[in-house]
């Protein structure tokens, strides 16, 4: 069972590979990219399911700094879909107390994504019922690179501050729980410091079938496991052996 800092009543930090959008797609005859818009219909189900699961903070996976290697057509498309996302969630995401933020870079994205970037983390700044990370143009390691090169100015540094330098965020919670869909079994990059101790689950369903029933049943699992930290379970006194026993 959880330990006690990481009960059920706190909020968790919850990241989400989503993989699987053209796997799925091209098995039912479909285009990669009818894939992708699939999986964002899915995003709009687990972001309203999160918080009535306990999480306060979900970072999503949505694009990589490796994934520009892809076909053009496929990168245009996943770009036409972020600004299509920025443009009509906005509303939906300051109504339901959703608070938005972009990770990664975003010098290399497409003219105007950036803006709009800005301006949908600026309208959604007080949402308190969620916080919703999007990873975009993400590199772990060069989150972790670039904030040693900052660190390097320093005369002194604890691990607070630099997980501060490598997220961007004070007091941002480390991740609990890492979940992927498709059935792959890796990183991919994704959120290396922050997760450190993070559970992790993979499930066998792709990103566009995924829905809050097996949201719930990854954080069951995960409610399920013994969280040590690099410690050790602690002894109950009936544990102990007796001195007379021994």
């Amino acid at each position: 069972m959880q330990s006690e800092s990481t009960s059920r009543n706190e909020k968790l930090h919850v990241g989400i590979i989503m993989d699987g959008n053209g796997r799925w797609a091209t098995r039912r005859g479909l285009s990669r990219v009818r894939g992708h818009e699939a999986g964002v219909e899915t995003i709009r189900r687990i972001v309203e399911a999160a918080p009535k699961q306990g999480i306060g903070t979900l970072t999503l996976y949505a694009f990589s700094a490796d994934n520009w290697r892809r076909p053009r057509a496929e990168v245009a498309a996943l770009m036409t879909l972020l600004r299509f996302y920025l443009a009509n969630e906005v509303q939906s995401l300051v109504r339901n107390g959703v608070r938005l933020t972009v990770i990664g870079r975003r010098d290399r994205l497409p003219d105007g994504i950036a803006t709009a970037i800005t301006r949908a983390e600026e309208a959604t700044a007080r949402g308190s019922a969620l916080h919703l990370r999007i990873a975009v143009d993400y590199s772990a390691r060069d989150a972790i690179l670039n904030a040693a090169a900052k660190a390097a100015a320093l005369t002194s540094l604890t691990r607070e501050a630099f997980s501060q330098l490598v997220t961007g965020e004070a007091g941002l919670r480390d991740v609990d729980l890492i979940i992927r869909t498709s059935g792959e079994k890796r990183l991919s990059d994704f959120l290396l410091w922050e997760g450190a101790y993070a559970e992790l689950h993979f499930t066998e369903r792709m990103w566009p079938e995924f829905d809050a029933s097996d949201l719930t049943a990854a954080l069951a699992a995960f409610h399920g496991r013994e969280r040590r930290f690099g410690g050790l379970r602690a002894i109950v006194p009936e544990e102990v052996p007796s001195l007379s026993r021994v």
